[in-house]
């Protein structure tokens, strides 16, 4: 009788363990970046870069042997031009890139070359502490080049003379 009854507590203290153990972990990723407008047309961002808000960015996954996609999802970036996207699962040897969709800026809507996509990891496999995840910004360019710029491009090109 003794026995049964250190069995039943035994199975009753081991069985939440268990559960724990098999059940996936519900602690989801979260992406995090930037749309920025670049009136310079300089490809990078400047003192003059503004960032959009409203811009349209897209998270997509693909396969990394047939590169067909496995998962989208959409994101709106907000008053500062930041955007954050929740991934619930984990991509383990996906390849995820967060892409340029549409910018709402009536003259800010030519994607910079380069700057239109940004590649993101989504596993919990690779060292990195935290599930929070930064994107490379991404940008869109203005068709003419603004008033102001050549200043703010020879600004550039002076720093990087003085090292």
């Amino acid at each position: 009788m003794a026995s049964s009854r250190l069995a039943l507590v035994l199975f009753m203290c081991a069985l939440p363990a268990m559960i724990a153990a098999i059940r996936p972990e519900k602690n989801p990723f979260s992406v995090t970046g930037r749309v920025f407008c670049d009136p310079c047309r300089a490809t990078f961002e400047t003192s003059a870069t503004t960032y959009i808000a409203g811009a349209e960015v897209e998270l997509q996954c693909t396969d990394r042997a047939t590169n067909e996609v496995v998962y989208t999802q959409k994101g709106i970036t907000d008053s500062t031009g930041t955007y954050a996207i929740t991934v619930n699962e984990d991509h383990k040897d996906q390849v995820c890139n967060a892409k340029l969709v549409k910018s709402n800026h009536p003259t800010c809507n030519e994607a910079t070359p380069g700057r239109d996509a940004s590649r993101v990891i989504l596993t919990g496999y690779n060292g990195i502490a935290t599930n929070k995840r930064f994107a490379n910004a991404m940008g869109y360019m203005t068709k003419e080049v603004a008033s102001g710029c050549a200043d703010v491009l020879k600004l550039y090109q002076q720093l990087d003379e003085d090292n």
